[in-house]
């Protein structure tokens, strides 16, 4: 007897199946049935928007996963930017074969299929967090317009910070569709809080399924009621073996992922391998059409009560593929953390309004 390879050879129907888990976010995003097959055929190439301490991580991370047959790499500083590029060129004997080049003008990233930004003006002592947002836009005026031009048919994958206020901010700018303008949002948030809860229970972060969501900031929302692992709701776990696991302990540890970024810059300086891993775990979801679902911002209208006239990039789980956003999880949030989505959503919406964009 022949054994079911799929669903559908049992006799269930495959078309739109992932209808009741996801919801479109563009017109424009590749139906799940579009071949991608014409994508493979020809070399790929990934852009990286600033080499700074970031810029340089993921580039090193993409390279060494053998995620890009070119990387262009883009930065102000021409003599900073050639020695970044000589030095990983001249690894070339222990790495996959892939063409480097640089430039300080946008023109080297013609034909990207992925830019990746982390270009940002660094705040200044005393200065507010607007000032330092409103230097950043018009950074991203000089950015991203050009990367259109030069890439049409690229997916915009952002990193600078404040990443979700930026991403509206390149989406505008971009004219792109929804779905290929995507930012880091809280991807490697969730990573941290997948950490501590691995370190506690002893089991490997990759078999934790939680997420962080909402703002990349102070106002992140952490997802108890959906963290599992096994299968097993991990909160109902800890909550009948730990007397001490009540709301303030859970806000104790929400606060620890949000604070772990401030700890690494306090001892380091900066953060720079996480989000290198981070953003290259992205990459390969976009560019090899992987299908994985990472909490990443997204523009958020209509979710969770946010209102639909309401242009908010943040961070919910998504759907990823070659096309960009394939669809977005609408998920089965408690009461309390769909308030604090809202709240935080409210926040970064009120920061997208000073902008006049």
């Amino acid at each position: 007897m022949k054994k079911a390879t799929s669903l559908s050879e049992l006799g269930f129907d495959a078309n739109g199946a992932s209808a009741g888990f996801f919801r479109s976010v563009s017109d424009d995003a590749m139906d799940d049935s579009t071949p991608t097959s014409h994508h493979r055929r020809r070399l790929t190439k990934v852009s990286v928007i600033g080499a700074g301490n970031v810029g340089m991580a993921i580039a090193q991370t993409i390279l060494t996963r053998d995620l890009a047959d070119e990387i262009a790499l883009v930065d102000a500083l021409p003599d900073k930017l050639r020695g970044e590029m000589l030095d990983l060129q001249h690894a070339a004997a222990f790495l996959p074969r892939t063409r480097l080049v640089s430039d300080t003008d946008m023109s080297v990233t013609r034909g990207s299929d992925l830019a990746i930004v982390t270009a940002g003006a660094r705040q200044i002592p005393g200065e507010t967090r607007l000032n330092l947002l409103h230097r950043n836009v018009a950074l991203f005026r000089k950015i991203v317009p050009a990367l259109a031009e030069h890439s049409p048919d690229a997916i915009l994958l952002i990193v600078s910070n404040p990443v979700d206020v930026l991403t509206y901010v390149a989406w505008k700018l971009s004219g792109f569709p929804v779905s290929r303008v995507i930012g880091s949002g809280t991807n490697l948030d969730s990573s941290r809080f997948r950490f501590l809860l691995a370190e506690h229970l002893d089991v490997n972060a990759q078999d934790v399924n939680a997420y962080m969501v909402g703002e990349h900031g102070d106002s992140s929302v952490a997802v108890w009621s959906t963290v599992s692992v096994a299968g097993m709701p991990v909160l109902k776990s800890l909550q009948e073996s730990h007397s001490s696991f009540g709301e303030e302990a859970l806000e104790g540890i929400r606060r620890a992922v949000v604070d772990s970024a401030y700890e690494v810059i306090g001892l380091k300086g900066y953060t720079s391998w996480a989000i290198g891993y981070s953003v290259a775990n992205l990459v390969s979801s976009l560019l090899r059409d992987q299908r994985r679902i990472h909490p990443v911002s997204v523009l958020a209208s209509g979710f969770h009560g946010i209102p639909d006239d309401h242009e908010v990039f943040l961070s919910l789980p998504a759907r990823l593929g070659r096309a960009g956003v394939l669809g977005v999880a609408d998920m089965d949030l408690t009461d309390e953390e769909t308030r604090r989505l809202r709240r935080s959503a409210k926040t970064l919406w009120e920061n997208t309004q000073l902008l006049g964009l």
